[in-house]
């Protein structure tokens, strides 16, 4: 079992040019976002959550459901679904302004326990910044990292919700030793001002960065760098892409039995390099059509 922690909320996509164009509604949050994707690569996964019982909350619970994705430990509140306004570019990629004041997902608390059989909890995005709910996943993250769980972030930075940069930066550094498999984007390294070597350091296995159509490079404690290369692909929008990596690389590790410190270290140049392509495989087709759609396991082949 797989267990993604994190919102879960609802992107308001533009539909055309300007600033009142029509916005269409659609399930979205980078935790929601991964745990759609590894239900519909096949792997067992379980969200770990707070939703609203709103009629949004509903869709984003039904959308985990149709995607295989356990959601009986996800809590429920009264408070509205946060919403995320999309701003879309010329070339696809998405910037947002969030609506959170007072919403069911910032309300979450650690649980008691995690699902039978977990191996593997991933975090990340507007959950690990908006209190009172950041400190219980933080909490939650400490804690199975002191259970020997394979841990994977990716702060997902959304800068406008970051009240404080500077103490922002020294939180992320406090996880680092709670994390075994760090995922970022180029964007987000540059924004976070360390390097992959300082992170590594400090505790996680493995770095993996992402540079969107330039390809996903991933850095490991013995000093070796795997590099692949984008899929090409015709660019709809980013929306969810880096979720899908996030996704495509638990899938793949769970796939080799590679969920712990040692079998990371133990992958190699070409276990890596069959990881990446399979993630650069998926962040393509989810770049292919709009909204984050993630592949599903038919559309992908073997690792």
């Amino acid at each position: 079992m797989i267990v993604v922690a994190g919102e879960a909320l609802i992107d308001l996509v533009p539909q055309g040019s300007g600033a009142l164009a029509g916005l269409k509604p659609a399930l979205g949050g980078g935790p929601y976002n991964t745990a759609v994707a590894l239900g519909r690569l096949g792997s067992r996964t379980a969200f770990c959550s707070r939703t609203s019982r709103d009629a949004f909350g509903e869709a984003l619970l039904d959308g985990l459901r149709r995607a295989g994705v356990d959601v009986s430990g996800v809590q429920r509140g009264a408070e509205p679904t946060t919403l995320a306004v999309a701003t879309i570019d010329g070339s696809g990629s998405a910037a947002y302004s969030f609506y959170v004041d007072g919403t069911a997902d910032r309300l979450f608390t650690a649980p008691a326990a995690l699902p039978a059989g977990t191996r593997a909890l991933s975090f990340g995005t507007c959950s690990l910044v908006l209190e009172p709910g950041a400190s219980a996943y933080e909490e939650l993250m400490r804690t199975a990292a002191g259970q020997g769980l394979f841990t994977a972030l990716d702060p997902n930075i959304r800068a406008g919700l970051i009240p404080d940069a500077d103490a922002y930066r020294a939180r992320f550094k406090s996880w680092l030793p709670s994390v075994t498999l760090l995922k970022l984007s180029a964007e987000d390294a540059e924004w976070l001002g360390g390097t992959p070597r300082e992170w590594l350091a400090a505790g996680p296995a493995a770095v993996v960065v992402t540079r969107g159509g330039d390809g996903l490079t991933a850095f490991t404690r013995d000093g070796a760098e795997h590099f692949v290369p984008g899929e090409k692909v015709a660019v709809v929008d980013t929306i969810g892409a880096g979720d899908t990596v996030n996704a495509a690389l638990l899938h793949g590790l769970s796939a080799l039995d590679a969920l712990s410190e040692e079998a990371l270290a133990a992958l190699g140049t070409g276990g890596w390099t069959r990881l990446l392509r399979f993630a650069a495989r998926a962040a393509a087709i989810t770049c292919s059509r709009a909204g984050a759609e993630p592949p599903f396991a038919m559309e992908l082949g073997d690792l």
